[in-house]
């Protein structure tokens, strides 16, 4: 059954210590989402070569 989002949020919470601050606390759950939308990505095949990713880096740079 999959997880719900209140779910995975106060599981990420509650592995906090107790004397974490907020803005540690939001790093944290920003941090799991970020790594949700990567997986997720990945899953589905929204991936870049490191050649396309090098590339467009060197895009940036100009």
């Amino acid at each position: 059954m999959p997880v719900t989002a209140k779910e995975k949020m106060t599981e990420v919470i509650q592995s906090q210590p107790d004397d974490a601050s907020y803005d540690e606390i939001l790093r944290e759950l920003a941090f799991e989402r970020m790594v949700d939308r990567g997986m997720s990505d990945f899953r589905n095949g929204h991936v870049v070569t490191n050649e396309e990713m090098e590339h467009r880096i060197r895009t940036w740079q100009k």
